[in-house]
């Protein structure tokens, strides 16, 4: 804030402007409605812009006092974090590739030497392309097979638009070509003389696959495949032997597959088969034999196979059923991977092309964790790059020895300013929700902690996305001052399979919300905490999700904290322009063609729900240039409270005027926003020292 501002004494109050819309014979009313900028994506309205402006002052004002607490937890933070890092080297053909950060760098760079020996090579400066950027994201990064060429792209304002550029490696030289728009993966093509992308269209959506020949104007460029349903994206990557590019194209509940040569991307494509609604598959290849995980005939997936000259004609390899959730695969030359989760658990079975009995499940040493497969470039491979963590083991590198079956750690996580696992324990508990459901919850927290201290619970349950019981090094600021922190896995994600997420979809919607609060209440029962000393946090779905909870039990929660919150559910669904919309018709129910999606929607969505009553102290976060949960939603929710709300807690919003859905993009910026959060909490419950 500039010096000559002076602090605001009073929240600012958004104008009424009231607007209408009638859908399915119902009339909804919008005050707020004149918030969203009519030349969005541009938002240059000096009157919208004005009061995104005025919020910034008024949460600025509100911080200032908690700004030595907000120091105080950056500087913790930081000090958990070894500045000068880098990545165990992965083997890729003739080089080994790693990150690094240097000292004090917001940003990595990307290294190789050659396995035969020689001195190494930087190959990606992403501190050199973010300087003089506010914000500053890599999208894709690849390096052709022959080790010459690098393509990358890059976001720098938060739209989620990058620019793809080609450079020769030995030379430095970046060619002319230039590729803007983008948003996909970069593959390399045809002797690694063209790349294949996808461009993000008018509504920011993927509806192409297209060929880029190097050294040819981009308006040139071949659409290999184009996407007629708006509801889907489309897509590309090349098989784990890189003999076949495979083209995807889906929704959220359905997919379909087409195969190309990789040396030849203009030849007819292959499709594996045509799809059906409620049928999501990916393909990979061995020989000539298509491996498929599909959801067809179990809805935990099985994995199949079928000939390349009849791809359509599936036979089952493994299974699916209810116990193991079978969320993906990786081939190699000689044997291939299965990974999945058993009653939330991560598994991962090495398993033979030979010998289709013999499975071969990988062992870890605790009872609750976090694992998976790393970076396995390679497709002649003995051993494996594995990732382990859980909420008291910091993150580990594993290989794999897969003859051995032998795991070897090549790094742990370091923690500069010290850390004693021994200190905290973790749990994983079952608590049952209102409908007998019981549904799981990891909690991490000080072995000395006393019994009815604050806790913080964290949600998510959307898209069929599990929540990990991961570790986290910001997380022990509030741990270390007497929180609990407990993720609830709810339904909507996939965290129990995929019935879990279809009980927390479409018409099952308020299951995650129920399952939320009644998880709430049992920590409360079991002597965790108590009403009022709980604080919650949740993101974009999950914010969707803190809004839906403070409509319902707002006494339960002592602060809220909703990171760019998906809180105009009804209006956004109702929507067809945007650039999601169509596509979230399926995990949310069509609104425009359903009356009773309508209604349910309308039920629920937290921005029409407010009401006059009292509500818990609210620290919300928005991004201007988000594509994905527009600055509206946030600053509309806002408005609507401080008109509404009966109560004299704290609601400020904070939008990022120079970023989109994931807040600042750098690995200190970034922490800054944490340190804000917590300071909020701490304050809120009333816990600002440790």
């Amino acid at each position: 804030m500039a010096l000559d501002t002076p602090s605001p004494s009073t929240a600012p109050l958004a104008p009424k402007r009231p607007s209408a819309t009638t859908h399915h014979g119902i009339t909804v009313t919008d005050d707020y409605a004149w918030l969203r900028d009519p030349l969005y994506p541009e938002v240059t309205d000096p009157e919208v812009l004005a009061h995104l402006e005025a919020e910034n002052r008024w949460f600025e004002a509100r911080m200032a006092p908690r700004q030595p607490l907000v120091d105080k937890l950056f500087a913790e933070m930081r000090g958990r974090i070894k500045e000068a890092d880098k990545s165990v080297p992965q083997k890729d053909g003739e080089w080994l590739y790693w990150i690094e950060f240097e000292e004090g760098a917001e940003y990595k760079k990307w290294w190789r030497r050659p396995v035969s020996g020689g001195p190494d090579e930087l190959i990606l400066d992403e501190v050199a392309l973010a300087e003089g950027h506010d914000y500053f994201r890599l999208g894709a990064i690849s390096v052709s097979s022959d080790g010459t060429k690098l393509a990358w792209s890059v976001d720098d304002n938060g739209s989620e638009r990058f620019t793809a550029r080609i450079k020769i490696i030995a030379t430095g030289e970046v060619l002319p070509d230039e590729i803007p728009g983008t948003l996909s993966g970069l593959v390399w093509v045809a002797g690694n003389e063209g790349l294949v992308y996808s461009l993000a269209n008018e509504n920011w959506r993927t509806d192409n696959a297209r060929l880029h020949w190097l050294g040819q104007p981009v308006d040139s460029d071949i659409e290999l495949y184009h996407e007629d349903d708006e509801g889907f994206r489309v897509g590309a990557a090349l098989s784990a032997n890189e003999q076949w590019l495979i083209i995807g194209t889906s929704d959220h509940e359905t997919g379909e597959v087409r195969l190309v040569p990789a040396a030849d991307p203009l030849a007819t494509p292959i499709l594996v088969r045509e799809r059906v609604e409620g049928v999501e598959y990916d393909v990979d290849l061995h020989e000539e034999s298509l491996f498929i995980h599909a959801n067809d005939t179990h809805e935990n997936f099985r994995l199949a196979t079928a000939p390349l000259s009849a791809p359509g004609e599936w036979t089952t390899l493994v299974e699916g059923t209810d116990e193991f959730y079978l969320t993906g695969f990786e081939l190699f030359r000689d044997f291939f991977v299965v990974e999945g989760r058993v009653r939330g658990l991560d598994r991962i079975e090495v398993r033979y092309y030979d010998q289709p009995d013999r499975v071969e499940a990988i062992a870890f040493p605790e009872a609750s964790y976090d694992a998976g497969l790393g970076d396995n470039p390679e497709w002649h491979t003995e051993k494996l790059r594995l990732s382990y963590e859980s909420m008291v083991s910091p993150a580990t590198v594993y290989d794999y020895h897969v003859g051995e079956q032998r795991l070897e750690a090549l790094k742990v996580q370091e923690i500069p300013s010290g850390y004693d696992a021994a200190l905290y324990t973790t749990e994983r508990l079952e608590i049952p929700a209102r409908d007998g459901t019981l549904v799981p919850v990891s909690l991490v927290m000080r072995r000395d902690r006393p019994a009815n201290g604050p806790l913080h619970l964290y949600g998510y349950g959307a898209y069929g996305i599990a929540m990990s019981p991961s570790f986290s090094t910001s997380r022990l600021s509030l741990v270390d001052r007497g929180f609990a922190y407990a993720i609830a896995h709810i339904r909507g994600g996939d965290d129990l399979g995929r019935a879990w997420y279809k009980a927390g979809k479409r018409e099952a919607r308020t299951n995650t919300f129920h399952d939320f609060v009644d998880v709430a209440r049992g920590l409360i029962e079991r002597g965790f905490t108590l009403p009022g000393k709980i604080s919650i946090s949740g993101g974009s779905a999950g914010g969707e999700l803190m809004g839906a909870v403070m409509n319902d039990a707002p006494e339960l929660w002592g602060a809220v904290v909703a990171h760019v919150p998906f809180v105009d559910v009804l209006a956004t669904m109702l929507d067809e322009t945007l650039p999601l919309t169509p596509g979230e018709w399926p995990e949310w129910g069509n609104p425009i063609e359903d009356k009773a999606a309508f209604e349910l929607i309308r039920s629920y969505s937290p921005y029409d729900q407010v009401r006059p009553q009292a509500y818990p102290p609210l620290m919300v976060t928005a991004g201007l240039n988000d594509p994905r949960v527009t600055y509206w939603e946030p600053a509309k929710w806002v408005a609507k409270l401080r008109e509404l709300k009966t109560d004299a807690n704290e609601l400020i919003l904070k939008t990022n005027m120079g970023a989109g859905h994931g807040g600042k993009s750098g690995r200190f910026e970034s922490l800054t926003e944490t340190a804000e959060e917590f300071a909020f909490i701490l304050c809120q419950l009333g816990v600002e020292e440790g």
